[in-house]
């Protein structure tokens, strides 16, 4: 692990340890749009069909075109970022180069756009598993730069690294206080594309919505 990295990951783990200690943490100012009322995320995960997860075989994230152009020359992650960011400035070919963003998954705010990755809330991998395998290449296209429905936010690098492609069953965001927004995220992400869920992530997601 590298020094930065080595430090970064030590920064979020004092975050955390003053939350839990003063139960205090800076507002989140990451706020995908859409994100559903605490009924109406009760009502699209009790449409959701239950079923096991399906093979991996053929995934891979090269099926799903991500960071596409969005305007001129900003693709999708540099979109997220300004759009997730404050005082976000960018250079001529529209990469963030400073700025501030909030990472409301564990409350570390961070300044170097470096430290901050673009979570799909729902996992590449995920939907692959649960229905969108059968999916066109247009579609996959469509899931991996939605900015329409909640299923891209800026959040730091470490902690959507240690979330990989695991389900709410598996994987919460560290910050509790978190987990009712994270569950409705993922469900109008999941109802909007028809996707399935397991028996042990459903179970999960009504403990989170229970939280709200």
């Amino acid at each position: 692990m590298s020094v930065g990295r080595l430090l970064r990951t030590l920064l979020v783990g004092l975050a955390l340890t003053l939350i839990a200690t003063v139960g205090w943490a800076a507002p989140a100012t990451a706020t995908p749009p859409n994100i559903p009322s605490k009924s109406t995320a009760l009502s699209e995960l009790a449409a959701l069909r239950v079923a096991a997860p399906g093979s991996m075989t053929g995934y891979s994230r090269d099926k799903f075109p991500h960071w596409i152009t969005i305007s001129g020359t900003c693709n999708t992650r540099e979109t997220v970022l300004r759009r997730d960011g404050e005082n976000v400035v960018t250079d001529a070919r529209c990469y963030a180069t400073s700025g501030s963003w909030h990472s409301p998954y564990d409350g570390a705010t961070w300044h170097s756009p470096s430290d901050v990755d673009i979570d799909h809330v729902v996992p590449l991998a995920n939907a692959w598993r649960s229905g969108a395998a059968t999916w066109t290449t247009e579609k996959r296209r469509q899931f991996a730069n939605d900015l329409t429905n909640p299923q891209l936010i800026a959040v730091t690098d470490n902690v959507n690294q240690a979330k990989g492609d695991q389900s709410p069953d598996q994987w919460k965001p560290p910050l509790q206080s978190y987990w009712c927004t994270y569950a409705k995220m993922w469900v109008h992400v999941k109802h909007q594309y028809a996707l399935t869920i397991t028996s042990s992530e459903k179970a999960a997601l009504s403990d989170m919505l229970g939280r709200c």
